[in-house]
């Protein structure tokens, strides 16, 4: 079987490849310098040459609250057109199996949880990344409009706020996790660290080791419209995650809040039920899986390779 991960040297793509070659299948990465996916030609050219039996959509433009907030025309636009041009040429080369990878940030602000899949368009979105959510809605509706008029069994997954290596620690446009882990390993051990927001926040986290077997289960196993739901099940404020990174890192002084600044969503925690009545369960748990990235962090940013 040869598998195409597009956004292969992003968080979740590299995770994907790393899970498949570890288990001896055929991957074809494919990132802005194999191909961009902006050019729609350009990605029907490749995929008909390569003729991948499965295509996983791990590319997209990604960023936190600030980023998101900021630029909210490129996260919707970019995102619709990565997405689009890859279907529509995964459709063109005849690919038997599609996954489509979203966003919790799909669902509803005031959502009720823990949030089922049927909760999706039952409320107003998170202003601030509701350009970026969107897209990803669209994405969803794409994959099912494939299933519908052309009987494709392409799926789409839904994950929850992801984390580990090759993560982007850019302070700018990352998102909380690992904006945290670089804040924590570059400060003094007693200094004061000020972070956004009151801390209150609730959310939930998945490692990306995790989230690539989700996505392999689930390639294999699951053909149905309806999307799932990938995540962990249990979260935590983000004042008890600065806690938690905090002495992971070896910080010993104060953490500070500026209020002043957005919080997002008030809590965001998935219901996992369906994924994990396939036989999937997260096998690394929050702290281990934070020094484990803390390690990498600090290994990538000495030998320049991190992105930041």
């Amino acid at each position: 079987m040869t598998i195409v991960v597009a956004g292969s040297s992003g968080l979740v793509g590299s995770a994907i490849v790393r899970y498949y070659e570890g288990i001896g299948q055929k991957v074809i990465g494919v990132n802005r310098a194999v191909v961009d996916l902006l050019d729609s030609k350009a990605t029907t050219d490749f995929l008909t040459a390569t003729k991948p039996d499965l295509v996983i959509d791990a590319a997209a433009k990604v960023g936190g609250i600030g980023a998101n907030n900021s630029f909210p025309v490129e996260f919707l636009n970019d995102n619709l057109r990565i997405q689009s041009n890859l279907m529509e040429a995964a459709h063109k080369a005849d690919v038997a199996r599609f996954v489509f990878l979203g966003s919790s940030c799909i669902y509803p602000r005031e959502c009720p949880q823990p949030i089922k899949e049927e909760y999706l368009l039952t409320g107003p979105l998170e202003q601030t990344n509701s350009a970026y959510a969107i897209a990803k809605i669209a994405g969803i509706e794409l994959i099912k409009s494939y299933r519908k008029e052309f009987g494709r069994r392409w799926i789409s997954l839904m994950p929850t706020n992801l984390y580990g290596p090759h993560d982007n620690f850019d302070l700018a446009n990352s998102h909380v996790l690992p904006a945290l882990i670089r804040r924590f390993s570059e400060a003094s051990a007693t200094s004061t660290v000020t972070l956004w927001g009151s801390g209150k926040p609730k959310r939930e986290f998945l490692h990306v080791d995790d989230m690539a077997s989700a996505v392999a289960l689930c390639a294999e196993n699951y053909d149905d419209e309806r999307h799932l739901n990938i995540g962990s099940g249990v979260d935590s404020t983000i004042a008890e995650l600065a806690q938690l990174v905090a002495g992971a890192a070896g910080f010993t002084g104060e953490i500070a809040w500026d209020t002043s600044k957005p919080d997002g969503t008030p809590r965001k925690v998935m219901d996992v039920s369906r994924v994990k009545s396939l036989g999937w369960s997260p096998k690394i748990s929050l702290s281990d899986g934070i020094a484990q990235t803390i390690a990498w962090y600090r290994k990538a940013n000495a030998e320049g390779v991190v992105r930041k």
